[in-house]
């Protein structure tokens, strides 16, 4: 059986991602931004670059990855006959909403692609809109998160644990083409993308602590029993 997850890493993860922010806000790391994002926008025959905006979509929460979740979860509801299906999607919806978006309008910084001034800086007063939520990035935060989510759906509905090659396929491959594309495309700063990549980990983790078959419910005439969650115990072994 495998051990409990530590909370080590995730001081470490979030330790960095502060780390990062704050050399952000005293200008560090900005250029090296500028210059990845300049050689992403440089290089973009329409092949390659149409390719990257489609395998993109792989981090699109709410176009893809939620309904997605959504939809295993109902079939692990009508299976089971559990409300407890639907309560891992609840718990990444308030997850990522409370954290992630917040965290974006704070930060106000343009994306790449914003043709205004000062377009690298956090807290850009000339950036508006979508051109100001670029930090850090949803892409790779709600991909850590859904795809956690969706692994955990999957084992509950096939009844077993998931193989090592099978958790790597749902989790890791991924979340490496979308922070690949993120920032090949120019949607996201490299920084953006590290420290989305850094708080989706963190959120993941505290997810996948949580007891979901074990969580006090009233009585809802039977639909409070366990939908067949993998205990964090018994599972194969996590990439993050």
């Amino acid at each position: 059986m495998a051990e409990k997850k530590s909370w080590w890493l995730d001081v470490v993860l979030v330790a960095a991602f502060v780390a990062i922010t704050v050399a952000l806000m005293r200008g560090h790391l900005l250029r090296l931004d500028e210059r990845v994002a300049d050689w992403s926008l440089s290089h973009q025959p329409p092949v390659p670059y149409w390719t990257a905006r489609v395998l993109n979509y792989l981090g699109q929460g709410g176009q893809i990855l939620m309904p997605l979740s959504l939809l295993l979860s109902g079939l692990l509801a009508w299976r089971t006959r559990s409300v407890r299906a639907i309560l891992p999607f609840v718990a990444a919806f308030v997850l990522t909403y409370v954290t992630i978006g917040p965290l974006k309008i704070w930060a106000d910084r343009a994306a790449p692609r914003f043709d205004g001034p000062e377009r690298v800086i956090m807290h850009n007063p000339q950036a508006e809109g979508v051109y100001a939520m670029s930090y850090p990035s949803g892409h790779l935060g709600n991909s850590l998160v859904w795809y956690a989510v969706l692994a955990m759906l999957i084992a509950a509905l096939l009844r077993r644990p998931l193989q090592r090659w099978e958790t790597y396929v749902i989790r890791v491959v991924p979340v490496v083409i979308v922070f690949c594309t993120t920032v090949y495309t120019g949607f996201h700063w490299l920084t953006d993308s590290v420290a989305g990549l850094l708080l989706g980990v963190v959120l993941a983790r505290l997810i996948e602590r949580i007891p979901f078959d074990r969580l006090p419910l009233p009585a809802l005439r039977g639909w409070e029993k366990p939908a067949g969650f993998i205990p964090a115990s018994d599972r194969s072994a996590s990439p993050v």
